[in-house]
């Protein structure tokens, strides 16, 4: 059978390859033989996919779990469209390559109704205190971003049905992540929560927002320091309460 194969960050790096079509013998059938037979194949990604974040059709997939010929498969590190009513609701989900405006953000999901927005926005850092060494600071030139989209956008999508189940006053919902080079001071990411006050759960959601992306929307970046590059990678492994398809 032929499983199509993607790569992300620091494994697409050391593969030399972003995509791989991969034959199998047809009994090979579990998402933990297929990373096994991928590992035979590029011996320099042994060691990353053992503790990558494997995903099947765009949803997180674990080791007991069947593949079909045909399937996409992606391996990635672990990570550092809109639905409901639009017009009570509104809600955006978007990966983005240029830069976006914070205001225009705000008021697509600012309603009639709404009277409070609580905004996050990360930002490229160039300086970073070093933990062992108070006197010390990291300095960073800049940062490039990578997405898996497709996956990315759905799991934004279900971030955002998490918040609403968590806060039912929230009324909109903004999620844009940029990709691609970033310099220092330029922005990373934007969450943004609108609500009927500010009692109404926006604070909250927008820092559950951010936190929850970091979790499990497939989103990479490559530190670029004055010594060297190297991606950053999170800790956080996906579980199977992870997974869309699990929301009751």
């Amino acid at each position: 059978m032929l499983i199509k194969v993607l790569l992300f960050a620091t494994l697409k790096d050391r593969a030399g390859t972003s995509r791989h079509d991969l034959i199998l013998p047809d009994d090979v059938m579990t998402v933990a033989a297929v990373r096994l037979a991928l590992a035979e194949r590029f011996p320099a990604i042994r060691q990353h996919l053992e503790t990558a974040v494997a995903a099947v059709n765009e949803e997180f997939a674990f080791p007991h779990e069947t593949v079909k010929d045909g399937d996409t498969m992606a391996f990635f590190p672990p990570v550092s469209g809109g639905s409901g009513d639009r017009e009570s609701q509104p809600e955006i989900f978007r990966i983005a390559d240029a830069p976006f405006s914070t205001d225009d953000l705000i008021a697509a999901i600012t309603t009639p109704a709404t009277g409070a927005v609580c905004v996050f926005s990360g930002m490229v850092r160039g300086e970073t205190s070093i933990v062992r060494d108070a006197a010390a600071v990291a300095h960073t030139q800049r940062l490039e971003y990578e997405a898996y989209t497709p996956m990315a956008v759905a799991k934004m999508q279900q971030v955002a049905r998490e918040i609403r189940e968590r806060w039912a006053g929230v009324q909109g919902i903004a999620m844009v992540q940029r990709v691609g080079t970033l310099e220092v001071g330029q922005n990373t990411i934007l969450i943004a929560c609108s609500s009927g006050h500010r009692d109404g759960g926006c604070f909250e959601a927008a820092r559950y927002g951010i936190d929850r992306l970091k979790e499990i929307v497939p989103v990479w970046k490559k530190e670029i320091r004055p010594d060297g590059s190297s991606w950053v990678e999170g800790h956080y492994m996906p579980t199977p309460a992870d997974s869309g398809s699990s929301e009751t």
